[in-house]
């Protein structure tokens, strides 16, 4: 819920009406109105005070509020270079001073998604295109259920590979940020969003990885099995990664 009091500590006293207006109305009311969602909301009132040339602390708010509700760095940057085009390019250009500040700490803190970037995940940088990050989410020697966050940069995906098991086995991913793939062998791919929920049977052959334009995180769950083992394989080549399109 989006609470303001600005106009009471800076112009209670002054415009008192002015502030109720301001407090009450325009964020109480108007900003909580759900027809709208927070994050499009956001994003109109960007647009809105770029158009109108305001480049002082009230769009700095407004691009803070963006990136609190969810608009990310690459998110806001198409928004602002696509109105530059229809409003004129000096307001881009000072309207991106501004976003840089807000989003300059988050790099990397915006990656990974909730369940954080991790370390670079060197340990299998072989079996991997493009860089590729882990977070474990369980300890191994306290449970024999291992989670990790998993995250891709762009165009980064592993290779085909299979998880081999006598009983049991194989892996489930649940995707909880950006935009990616998941291909078995003989399918089409798959286009993942976050929520989506993918069960890899054991000795099916597959790859997963993010998209060209989009980093990409899953939760990767091990299933528990008997004879569980990975088979690594040759890798996507460009050629078909290439033909995937959205």
């Amino acid at each position: 819920m989006i609470k303001q009091t600005a106009g009471r500590e800076q112009l209670g006293e002054f415009a008192p009406k002015f502030a109720h207006y301001n407090d009450d109305i325009l964020f109480r009311e108007n900003w909580n109105d759900s027809s709208i969602d927070l994050k499009t909301r956001c994003i109109i009132t960007v647009v809105a005070l770029m158009s109108s040339g305001i480049t002082d602390n009230s769009l700095k708010y407004h691009l803070e509020n963006a990136k609190k509700n969810g608009v990310t760095k690459e998110e806001m940057a198409g928004i602002i270079t696509h109105t530059a085009f229809y409003v004129g390019w000096p307001k881009g250009w000072a309207v991106f001073n501004l976003a840089k500040e807000v989003y300059k700490d988050t790099e990397e803190q915006q990656h990974g998604g909730f369940f954080g970037l991790g370390e670079e995940n060197k340990a299998y940088a072989k079996y991997f295109i493009g860089k590729s990050y882990l977070n474990p989410l369980t300890d191994p020697t306290k449970t024999n259920l291992f989670l990790a966050n998993v995250t891709f940069e762009p165009k980064c995906r592993n290779n085909w590979h299979i998880h081999h098991a006598t009983k049991g086995g194989g892996q489930i991913l649940v995707c909880v940020d950006r935009e990616g793939w998941y291909q078995e062998e003989g399918k089409e791919a798959i286009s993942l969003k976050p929520g989506m929920v993918i069960t890899i049977p054991a000795e099916v052959k597959h790859w997963h990885g993010a998209k060209k334009d989009s980093w990409f995180s899953h939760i990767a769950i091990e299933v528990p099995g008997e004879n569980t083992s990975n088979e690594w394989c040759e890798e996507v080549s460009d050629e078909e990664y290439n033909k995937l399109v959205i």
